[in-house]
């Protein structure tokens, strides 16, 4: 009995430790983080970004496929280098900063070979957390507040 209790509490333990995912794929954008200047050399900003698919997401963190580890000498995990992804949900665009924090290779073959990147948010506005969680939790659009039509009495 009391190795009974132990165990449920152990596992209530580990489902509320970390964020539920729920495995989906939207197309994502994700974009470097432009640095600007390199010592006293002041660049302007190149847009670099890689487009792949979602392939899980919870409340923390996004999991995301792409054929690439790095764009030019830039690479998706590491340095703590913030970047800015892009998912299309079916509700709209949500835009959230994340930070790459693993990857592993995915695909059986040199010419299938893609990256399945595991990314921490970090950042993301009110507007994008509540569409964002909605989409999480129902799977479907946020309606939208009905205007009302009352009529006031005189």
């Amino acid at each position: 009995m009391i190795r009974d209790l132990v165990q449920k509490l152990t596992g209530f333990m580990a489902e509320t430790s970390h964020s539920a995912r729920k495995k989906h794929n939207f197309p994502i954008k994700v974009t470097f983080e432009p640095l600007y200047s390199t010592g006293r050399l002041n660049t302007p900003g190149e847009k670099l970004y890689i487009s792949g698919e979602t392939h899980d997401l919870s409340r923390s963190g996004i999991g995301f496929i792409v054929s690439s580890i790095r764009v030019r000498e830039n690479y998706l995990v590491g340095q703590e280098r913030p970047l800015t992804a892009e998912i299309d949900l079916p509700s709209g665009k949500v835009r959230m900063k994340i930070v790459g924090r693993r990857y592993e290779k995915v695909g059986v073959h040199l010419s299938t070979e893609k990256f399945l990147i595991g990314a921490e948010i970090i950042d993301i506005d009110k507007e994008n957390r509540e569409a964002y969680e909605h989409f999480l939790k129902f799977g479907k659009r946020k309606k939208a507040a009905s205007p009302s039509l009352e009529m006031g009495k005189n």
